[in-house]
């Protein structure tokens, strides 16, 4: 019985689950947690990246198609879908520029274990997540300053080196977490740093967005509909293609993870830092959703296999 306590609650899904659960219970409590979030991001990346192996990018010639398709995947098509979607859409400001975020944000590293799962390419998932990591540094800055001048703008300047401190300084420091005589604790609790690092980020913006969870369904419906077809119909539309084009199975699997799953943590922190609270509840909502689509492709996998077996 205490073994199977201590699996649920190290489970990915259910301390995810938790977060908004408690965020929607206990949200005040976020009020406290909101001024640390870009110091607990931080800290989310620091062990994160040290899963990216810079070994993966070689040989260089094989992996340029990758490194830069990454990039492509991440931002240009999931970001025009959204950000286009976001701007008929949602009726505030605010909540737009809460899309410009996730449209700017970085892939989740989710990616790299996913592609394991989902019978994916690994290699290919990390060298792309890794492409799209370093172009975020100089992307997101442009793409957030260019759609924010819709609301008077922001400083690109500071967003830029939000960017080196959150994304390039937490990679560079990774390195020395590698060191042999302290990789194995580091590898040993680098999954429940990362857990309930961005747990704590969910909560936060859950909890300081609770009323609109509660009251205002219509902004909450409006919210779920951009994100359940940029995610889910933009996922589906994609494997189509890459059927249709006969793209190897391995491969398109982790390109339509590349194309699909954000970092919820990375936008909320963003989002609030830039723009508030209220640009952080798409964040939020597609931490949910990106969950909901990793098990859907999970379950749907599992489903596939039993019903060729049963043949």
């Amino acid at each position: 019985m205490i073994k199977l306590f201590v699996r649920i609650i190290r489970d990915r899904n259910f301390i995810l689950i938790l977060a908004v659960i408690l965020g929607l219970s206990i949200g005040d409590w976020a009020e406290h947690i909101k001024s640390y979030t870009f110091y607990i991001l931080a800290i989310v990346m620091l062990f994160s990246t040290t899963g990216l192996s810079t070994k993966a990018l070689f040989p260089l010639k094989k992996m340029i198609q990758p490194l830069l398709l990454g990039s492509v995947l991440n931002y240009f098509v999931f970001g025009s879908v959204i950000i286009s979607l976001a701007y008929f859409l949602m009726p505030t400001p605010e909540l737009f520029l809460g899309f410009v975020v996730i449209a700017a944000t970085p892939p989740g590293l989710a990616v790299i274990p996913f592609s394991h799962i989902l019978e994916g390419d690994i290699n290919y998932g990390i060298v792309g997540v890794l492409g799209a990591f370093i172009s975020s540094i100089f992307l997101a800055p442009i793409i957030v300053g260019l759609l924010s001048n819709l609301d008077g703008g922001i400083d690109s300047g500071m967003l830029f080196m939000n960017m080196i401190k959150l994304v390039l300084l937490p990679m560079i420091l990774s390195r020395l977490l590698l060191w042999k005589p302290i990789k194995p604790t580091v590898e040993k609790v680098r999954g429940k740093v990362v857990d309930w690092g961005f747990a704590l980020l969910i909560f936060t913006a859950v909890g300081l967005n609770r009323h609109v969870f509660f009251s205002n369904f219509d902004i909450l419906f409006l919210v779920a509909l951009v994100l359940f077809l940029s995610i889910f119909g933009l996922g589906w539309v994609y494997e189509k293609i890459t059927t249709m084009l006969g793209v190897d199975k391995k491969i398109a699997m982790t390109q339509n993870l590349l194309l699909t799953i954000k970092s919820s943590g990375f936008a909320v922190v963003t989002a609030l830092t830039l723009f508030g609270k209220e640009a952080a509840i798409p964040s939020a909502v597609m931490a949910i959703f990106v969950l909901l689509y990793l098990l859907y492709l999970s379950f749907r996998m599992e489903f596939r296999k039993t019903r060729i077996k049963s043949r």
